[in-house]
């Protein structure tokens, strides 16, 4: 037990001593590694929060159907219950939404707004839900040609603007991971390479008395984590800085402003996973570049 503690202690001690030595080279990796772990964070928010709000469209997205003048609801609705993509119906009198309708206009006499206008000019309409999100193109297509059945309306053009959106985020996030993690290895690995070439004297005498490459050389990968570890660190007080900034600037924003934001809120859980994610990002970044860094040597 005690062997293992001061083995432990005397990579801790290494570990440490390198990260001194390595000096601006070891803030040169860190910085890169905070780049690319700020950005992929934000992006990764950013398409949870895109995915949510194409779920909420998803999981209400609903086709509204607008009746001729002369048919009546009894007549459509059986029809439309029948169909196998529908999981609910809706009704709605053109009397109901004219009420609805002058309400929102705050005119207190509907009799006389309906007199000037000599009738009710709405129609009936029935809001059909389907059971998922990508059925209700079909459904509206089938809707649309019963018998009665003047218009159909969806958001689904809306639906698939949000989706090509994300679908475009996505791509260029991983472009940009692709080339910030390679630029961070790169930087990680340099940083290692030089510190292990500045400590060459040391590393020969334990050679000399006997001591593997895997004990010599580990003390140097547990600086390239570190490097990571702090880079994701950093990365995820900025993301959360900013994410406090924006929720004060949102308290002042227009109601519905805030209830889409609402809508798009990180669950308890992504909350958590977001710096773990990160860490654990940054901490096979560093692996990575230590490891490059090492092999060359440890082979030599």
């Amino acid at each position: 037990m005690f062997k293992s503690l001061t083995k432990l202690d005397y990579l801790l001690k290494e570990t440490f001593l390198g990260l001194l030595r390595g000096g601006w080279m070891n803030w040169a990796a860190v910085s890169t590694v905070t780049v690319l772990l700020f950005l992929f964070g934000l992006s990764l928010q950013t398409s949870w929060q895109v995915e949510k709000l194409l779920y909420q469209f998803g999981s209400q997205l609903e086709v509204s159907v607008y009746l001729q003048p002369d048919t009546q609801i009894e007549s459509i609705q059986p029809l439309i219950a029948k169909m196998p993509d529908v999981a609910a119906i809706e009704t709605i009198t053109k009397e109901e939404a004219w009420t609805k309708l002058v309400k929102e206009m705050r005119i207190s006499d509907i009799e006389s707004a309906t007199q000037e206008l000599g009738e009710n000019p709405l129609v009936d309409e029935m809001k059909v839900k389907a059971r998922n999100s990508q059925v209700v193109p079909n459904l509206a297509t089938q809707l649309a040609k019963l018998p009665g059945v003047e218009t159909v309306q969806y958001v689904d053009e809306a639906v698939k603007r949000i989706a090509q959106l994300h679908q475009g985020l996505n791509w260029i996030t991983l472009i940009i991971t692709i080339i910030l993690t390679l630029s961070a290895i790169a930087v990680t690995n340099t940083t290692i390479r030089l510190i292990v070439m500045a400590r060459r004297q040391e590393i020969e005498i334990m050679q000399l008395v006997g001591a593997t490459s895997a004990w010599i050389y580990l003390p140097f990968i547990l600086q390239g984590i570190s490097v990571g570890l702090v880079g994701g660190a950093i990365a995820w007080s900025f993301i959360s800085v900013i994410q406090q900034f924006l929720g004060k600037l949102l308290v002042n924003q227009p109601e519905f402003i805030q209830v889409i934001t609402n809508r798009v809120q990180l669950t308890p859980t992504e909350i958590l996973l977001l710096p773990l994610i990160l860490l654990s990002f940054g901490a096979t970044v560093g692996l990575m570049g230590s490891l490059f860094a090492v092999r060359r040597f440890a082979k030599g």
